[in-house]
């Protein structure tokens, strides 16, 4: 059998209409034994209902392994950009700190 990819690279293709992104400003991560559950939702000032934009499905060691790649990259990023402020952590961003919005 001949070796389909000689050097052990894997080709990875990402659309334009995925390369554009979807905004989050709120993830709910759930789990079972099985897997991890990521919901990321973009909830929007005055609006009291908001939807779950995307949802991904993680293995736990997956899981794991995206935890400490993100934290990697966050220790990079403070390093060149300074230390990101924490703010409340349980707050839900429900009010943007700009005026209510009215019809």
């Amino acid at each position: 059998m001949e070796d389909q990819n000689p050097n052990n690279q894997l080709n990875i293709e990402l659309t334009e209409e995925i390369a554009e992104g979807i905004y989050s400003n709120l993830a709910i991560i759930t789990h079972s034994p099985a897997e991890f559950v990521i919901d990321f939702i973009k909830v929007m000032p005055g609006v009291p209902k908001a939807k779950v934009k995307s949802r991904i499905v993680l293995t736990p060691q997956h899981a794991k392994r995206l935890m400490k790649a993100l934290a990697d990259n966050l220790g990079k990023y403070e390093q060149l950009h300074g230390k990101i402020k924490d703010s409340e952590i349980n707050a839900m961003p429900m009010n943007f700190g700009g005026p209510t919005a009215q019809a």
